[in-house]
């Protein structure tokens, strides 16, 4: 069943490697290969739930992996009988 799943990484590290770690966990979501949208403060995933909290551990990894001591991640997750989309959502705004 397809879901959304948002998702914010805060790594920590210093100010200087926040944005290129983050950048890394979007390259991980790009490559996925799952429908996504980039905001300001989070990037929602559309697809099987399964799926995208697999990509949420993956995230967690890659921000260890470039020098996060620690992660604060916020994750949102939209399921419901029949699935959502994230058009459904906000193709009136686009």
């Amino acid at each position: 069943m397809t879901c959304n799943v948002s998702l914010q990484v805060i790594p920590n590290v210093s100010e200087k490697d926040l944005y290129p770690v983050v950048d890394r966990v979007i390259e991980l979501i790009r490559e996925s290969g799952v429908k996504h949208v980039v905001g300001p403060m989070e990037t929602t995933m559309e697809g099987e739930l399964h799926n995208l909290l697999g990509i949420v551990e993956k995230a967690q990894e890659i921000c260890i992996k470039n020098g996060a001591t620690r992660i604060l991640s916020v994750v949102k997750i939209d399921y419901k009988a029949g699935g959502v989309t994230i058009d459904e959502k906000i193709e009136k705004y686009r």
